[in-house]
């Protein structure tokens, strides 16, 4: 379910698996076009960016594989869950992150999905894939950490 934080920004979803698979480089806010029926949805938590991914077509960034479960309410009227949906950023951002994900090993990939003063925002990132003895070094830290932890409260 959402949770709200600090400076009016209600968390809806995150997306933990991008942070195990890719190297963030940079992020941006980007907001996002959504139907009535979808903006229900994302408010009850109904999200997964999982397998979600951006690409920039014709001058435009889109988030593809997004689910937004149906609002069952709006049955007749609902959306399709997995369709494409536009991103808002400003030209120079569609320009500067199209250019970057061009080069080889590059992609851009959906983060974060919360609401900031009443409107959906899609924190989107410039990542770079790991490694598979990228992701076991990662793995092996978090354990070392959570055990220091562990012997520092016991």
């Amino acid at each position: 379910m959402a949770k709200r934080s600090e400076g009016g920004i209600k968390l809806i979803a995150t997306n933990r698996k991008a942070y195990h698979e890719y190297h963030i480089e940079d992020t941006f806010e980007a907001g996002i076009a959504l139907v009535g029926s979808e903006v229900k949805s994302v408010a009850a938590g109904k999200v997964s960016l999982t397998d979600a991914y951006c690409r920039v077509e014709n001058g435009e960034m889109w988030v593809h594989n997004m689910h937004i479960a149906p609002y069952e309410p709006a049955a007749r009227f609902g959306h399709e869950p997995r369709r494409k949906r536009k991103l808002l950023l400003h030209k120079w951002e569609i320009e500067r992150l199209g250019s970057k994900a061009e080069q080889k090993g590059y992609t851009i990939i959906p983060l974060r999905l919360y609401f900031r003063n009443g409107k959906a925002k899609l924190e989107i990132g410039l990542a770079r894939g790991k490694r598979k003895y990228d992701k076991r070094e990662a793995i092996r830290q978090r354990d070392i950490e959570r055990e220091l932890r562990r012997e520092m409260r016991g």
